[in-house]
């Protein structure tokens, strides 16, 4: 994915909570805490175990799978047996527009 694409509009995702969304053959879950947005692979790197299916805390998605759980701001594991970070994806807020862009090259 090379270009930003509208998942969502702003109004359809309340703060502290989250959406799976589709981008093309990628599901992503997109996430609202404090006001931002943010978006991270939707598989979970320890068994792909579906994370738009586990529980928000704050800025966390734990996989209901296995119970890793990653940071959605930066995609980090923060709680085995996950060892491999998330997919971070570009976000763009424009009005009521939620897109998503490439992936984040850190």
């Amino acid at each position: 994915m090379d270009e930003y694409i509208r998942v969502a509009g702003a109004s359809d995702i309340a703060d502290g909570e989250f959406m799976t969304v589709e981008v093309g053959n990628e599901t992503i879950l997109l996430s609202r805490f404090a006001g931002d947005f943010f978006a991270v692979a939707e598989a979970c790197t320890h068994a792909n175990g579906p994370l738009g299916d586990g529980y928000q805390d704050g800025e966390t998605i734990e996989c209901p799978w296995h119970a890793s759980r990653f940071s959605m701001k930066t995609g980090e594991v923060e709680s085995q047996p996950a060892a491999e970070a998330l997919t971070r994806y570009s976000i763009r807020v424009e009005g009521d527009d939620v897109l998503v862009g490439p992936p984040i090259k850190d």
